[in-house]
């Protein structure tokens, strides 16, 4: 396990390295396109300042989209006491506890830090689960917490978009303006411009990874927490065998979530965030039979 948390902590750092290539890349593209270095600077500060930006403000940003309201111990006693026991058994911050008012069960957790971190469940979740699943999935959200996925996650988010509003504007540029040195080498316009498009489907892609790597990490981190796999295992049986999506969502927040919010059909599975919840079961199963 701790093995598999410091291989995620350098993985992270990779990733950082190959978006601010990306970002990079774009920039120095469009300053040679239009002879102007400045082109370059503008893009990598601006791109550093979105995601700083948005590492402060994407946790109360996703709380606020979903319609997330705060509660304390009276307010639900039994979600408060589990998440609650969860934190002193990890020796973590207790997180602040939201309910969000949807039928559609499912969680999610968010913040930069564990002293700044959040976790949200719908009343749907809440209603079908029974002690031992909630706790499996409570559990599945504390291990995104202890193993600062969620600071990851609100990172690749910003990282994400920065890239897709630098290819967009590149884009524009490319066919309502022409730089200097276009005009004399269309090769470098023509591979810019497959550049350009190509840039956010590889950022897509590298989310993905991040995203579904972190998610069997912390199924394994949860499961390690309660020393009972079975009860995260039967909670995403049931999460994957309810039909409807989440009410309130959005495509830039679905990695956050513990189950796909939009239960996309088959083509749209091949770029889940989510890896198949039967793959995450079968391990859950193998690490009960090693407890």
């Amino acid at each position: 396990m701790y093995s598999a948390i410091a291989a995620n902590k350098r993985n992270t750092v990779f990733i950082m390295v190959i978006f601010f290539i990306i970002i990079g890349g774009l920039g120095w593209l469009a300053s040679y396109t239009y002879n102007n270095i400045s082109i370059l600077i503008f893009v990598v500060i601006g791109a550093i300042l979105y995601t700083v930006m948005q590492y402060f403000a994407a946790g109360s940003q996703a709380l606020m989209f979903t319609g997330a309201i705060q509660i304390q111990r009276e307010q639900n006693p039994r979600l408060w006491n589990t998440v609650e026991n969860l934190a002193i058994t990890t020796g973590m911050p207790m997180p602040k506890v939201y309910i969000i008012n949807d039928p559609a069960p499912n969680a999610f957790a968010t913040g930069r830090d564990p002293k700044h971190s959040a976790i949200a469940v719908t009343s749907g979740l809440l209603d079908i689960m029974d002690d031992a699943e909630l706790e499996g999935v409570l559990a599945h959200e504390m291990g995104h917490i202890q193993n600062f996925d969620i600071r990851v996650s609100m990172i690749v988010f910003g990282l994400v978009v920065a890239v897709g509003i630098i290819a967009d504007i590149l884009l524009r540029m490319s066919f309502f303006g022409r730089g200097s040195r276009d005009n004399n080498n269309p090769v470098v316009a023509i591979l810019g411009l497959v550049a350009i498009i190509l840039a956010p489907i590889v950022a897509m892609l590298v989310q993905l990874a991040v995203s579904r790597q972190r998610e069997y990490l912390a199924d394994a981190t949860g499961a390690l927490t309660t020393r009972h796999p079975e009860g995260l295992a039967s909670a995403l049986q049931k999460l994957g065998e309810y039909g409807a999506p989440v009410r309130r969502k959005s495509s830039s927040m679905a990695h956050m979530w513990i189950s796909d919010p939009d239960k996309p059909g088959f083509a749209a599975r091949l770029f889940s965030t989510h890896p198949p919840i039967a793959e995450r079961i079968e391990r859950l199963h193998d690490m009960g039979g090693k407890f």
